[in-house]
């Protein structure tokens, strides 16, 4: 005799997650449910959600690391539930991060003893870092005022207009004045004469980027201090470089050793990276290292025993996870310098695979520089049929994210598209997305104007532009414009069927 029961609503246990309730409502957007759901139901219905997300291999507008070792991601995993912050349970990893701001300040060549401990901290990403450098700039700024019995409610820093908007914050969130320096056509980075220009008594810091967002150049930091040099010898001032590196402070010392733009200069102070670019780790880590400890006033730094000895903090968090911390001492120990060079000199090939390609279609001008940042900036040398944010729009179709924008001011009519070239973006990728981007362009020409619309409509507010004494053109009425607009698309339509037979 076979005993059986009849299965309960509640009892699923036995059932499917797709043969469960659980995929026939929706899932909760504002307020929690009353009640709980099984873990496998919960999980199934995120992630499939979740497939709806780009894939980050192919997410070409992020510098930030997509992909790691396996051993490493053990690492990470086992880290996950350890808080950075509780020092006093966690006194090795502590230990990683001072061995990581170490090897970070000997690679940036900061002049320390041979047993001298480095100055700086681990940051969630460089805009913490930004603040905090920014932060050590306004105080000691403001401690020579006071010194000298002058005001300090006017603080400035000087950056160009290509900067990351953390540096926007920073000026905002911190009371500082942002003196931005104009960029212009075919020069898209910071200007050190008109940077040194607007230097005065109130500036800070003078910041420069190495590795600019918007077309990975470097700015020229030796000719800065050089400048800058002179300019404090002529008027007494004593004003200083942070270097923004995030992009490229993982980048300059393994193709570019005889590049000058660290610690070598004199007047650079501070210099903030991101681990989580070309540092090769997963987002969550950044950088932030000063030259010595006068460079960092003592009032900022809080301290702390848990250890039985002093432990110096300088954060604007408290809590965050451990594990970019130990990923990040993972990759420097794993790749060491040799193994940076490599992947940073295959960055660099096949940025150039992908530059060497565009340049065959005859359809783009190359903004990026091929010394900086691997990535490739371009735009369409003729734009007027169709333009570059069309082109990034195509590109998803193949599953492609390429960003398109416009230039900062005053090159604010430039519009580019960048495809930043990761350690995990093969010559295959490359290779693959020159081809879908001709595809791309292909179709575009078959495709009418979308400028088309636009030339057929004449608003009043055109008609308020006709000089005098010229005849006025009558605004078409909506259902006008639209019969016009199906006859040309008909004609679209019919002359691709006559053609290709499709449409």
């Amino acid at each position: 005799m076979v005993l059986s029961k009849a299965v309960s609503q509640s009892d699923v246990s036995v059932h499917s997650t797709f043969a469960s309730r659980y995929v026939r409502t929706s899932l909760p957007r504002f307020r929690m449910s009353d009640n709980s759901i099984p873990k496998e139901a919960a999980y199934q219905i995120i992630n499939d959600e979740l497939m709806l997300d780009g894939n980050p291999r192919l997410n070409l507008a992020s510098f930030v690391t997509t992909w790691m070792e396996p051993e490493c991601d053990k690492l990470i995993m086992s880290s996950i539930n350890k808080n950075y912050v509780d020092m006093d349970e966690y006194p090795v990893t502590t230990e990683l991060q001072n061995r990581c701001v170490n090897m970070i300040a000997h690679l940036f060549n900061a002049p320390l003893g041979e047993s001298e401990a480095a100055v700086g901290v681990g940051t969630v990403g460089s805009s913490e870092a930004i603040m905090l450098a920014g932060l050590a700039f306004k105080r000691k700024w403001q401690n020579r005022r006071r010194a000298q019995g002058l005001p300090i409610d006017k603080p400035n820093i000087v950056t160009g207009a290509n900067v990351q908007v953390c540096w926007e914050k920073f000026a905002r969130y911190f009371e500082v004045e942002l003196k931005e320096v104009k960029l212009r056509e075919g020069y898209y980075v910071m200007d050190p004469e008109k940077a040194v220009e607007l230097v005065d008594e109130n500036t800070i810091c003078v910041a420069a980027i190495l590795g600019s967002t918007l077309n990975g150049e470097f700015e020229d930091v030796k000719l800065l201090n050089d400048l800058l040099v002179k300019k404090n010898e002529e008027t007494g001032w004593d004003t200083p470089i942070h270097v923004d590196a995030a992009s490229g402070g993982f980048i300059a010392p393994f193709l570019y050793p005889e590049l000058e733009w660290d610690f070598r200069l004199p007047l650079v102070k501070s210099i903030n990276v991101s681990g989580h670019k070309y540092g090769l780790v997963y987002a969550g880590i950044g950088w932030v290292v000063w030259r010595s400890k006068e460079d960092l006033p003592d009032e900022l730094i809080f301290h702390i025993n848990y250890l039985g000895a002093d432990q110096p903090t300088f954060t604007l968090n408290f809590s965050k996870g451990s594990s970019q911390v130990i990923a990040q001492y993972y990759q420097l120990i794993r790749l060491g310098y040799e193994g940076y060079r490599n992947v940073m000199e295959n960055c660099t090939e096949n940025m150039i695979v992908l530059k060497e390609g565009l340049e065959k279609t005859g359809r783009f001008n190359i903004i990026s520089k091929d010394q900086g940042v691997p990535l490739v900036a371009f735009s369409l040398k003729d734009n007027h049929s169709h333009n570059e944010f069309e082109v990034s729009d195509m590109l998803r179709r193949f599953g492609w994210i390429v960003p398109a924008y416009t230039m900062p001011p005053d090159a604010q009519h430039i519009t580019v598209l960048r495809v930043v070239i990761r350690e995990d973006f093969s010559r295959t990728l490359a290779e693959r997305l020159v081809n879908d981007i001709q595809k791309v362009l292909n179709e575009l020409d078959a495709l009418p104007s979308k400028l088309l619309t636009a030339k057929m409509a004449v608003t009043e507010d055109d008609n308020d532009l006709v000089p005098p004494g010229s005849p006025v053109i009558a605004k078409k009425s909506a259902l006008e414009m639209q019969r016009e607009i199906t006859t040309i698309w008909k004609k679209f339509v019919l002359d691709r069927k006559k053609t290709n037979g499709v449409c």
